[in-house]
């Protein structure tokens, strides 16, 4: 496929949406420090899957995340996102996708301090350059993942699982095409986690998101689509 370099969006007959990683390697270091960190992974997530990500520390998984966000370059292969290599993008326009396309969660929600909840979701379309529509209206989304009651509080006056709803919504106020979750179940209680990978799944389905979530949590797993396992930098069934 040739490299897109201007058009992030290429005209709809050639475009294959969702994520599509293919024999994709990240060689880190060098000497004999080198550690092969993804070893030719080729993985496919369509628009409205939930994909678990399983895996030992160390066997890649945050790698994977990493290069499927455009935060690293791969060593080798291509990651196409809606049929754009995005390998092949200038680092404005990569940087530009991830605040247009691609939508974050991480452990702890990552909330900025001093923000209340619905401006957290204000702020995130302010970077991405976006204004709100009926589709991206902050606080109809926070209504979305159960939290309108609480949209003028901030980080300090939720507890950690009102914080994640709060992030998941941050993620998707900009319409992300990818939705990247890292160990969202971490910090909280075996209720709590159920609450929020059950609105992850809820929300990838009626968003048309396709979502990759790395966690290490089994008890979660039945509210995904698709579970995968990372050992050393290889993925398998």
């Amino acid at each position: 496929m040739t490299h897109a370099t201007e058009q992030l969006v290429p005209p709809a007959p050639l475009r294959a949406r969702g994520l599509r990683l293919a024999g994709v390697s990240l060689t880190l270091g060098d000497g004999d420090s080198t550690v092969v960190a993804l070893d030719d992974v080729t993985l496919t997530v369509p628009p409205g899957e939930l994909l678990a990500v399983l895996g030992p520390s160390g066997s890649g998984k945050s790698s994977l995340l990493a290069v499927a966000g455009a935060l690293i370059a791969p060593s080798s292969g291509a990651v196409h996102l809606d049929g754009v290599d995005v390998t092949g993008l200038k680092p404005a326009r990569q940087a530009a996708l991830r605040r247009e396309r691609i939508g974050f969660v991480f452990q702890s929600g990552n909330l900025l301090p001093a923000l209340t909840a619905v401006d957290q979701l204000r702020f995130a379309l302010h970077v991405a350059g976006m204004r709100g529509t009926p589709d991206r209206d902050p606080r109809a989304l926070l209504e979305q993942v159960g939290m309108g009651h609480k949209a003028d509080r901030r980080p300090h006056e939720l507890s950690g699982g009102e914080r994640q709803r709060v992030g998941i919504a941050r993620a998707l106020v900009t319409a992300p095409a990818l939705l990247l979750v890292d160990e969202p179940t971490a910090a909280l209680d075996r209720a709590r986690s159920h609450e929020v990978v059950e609105l992850l799944a809820a929300e990838t389905h009626d968003h048309g998101v396709a979502t990759v979530m790395v966690t290490h949590d089994h008890d979660v797993l039945e509210h995904c689509d698709r579970t995968v396992e990372m050992e050393d930098g290889r993925l398998g069934a």
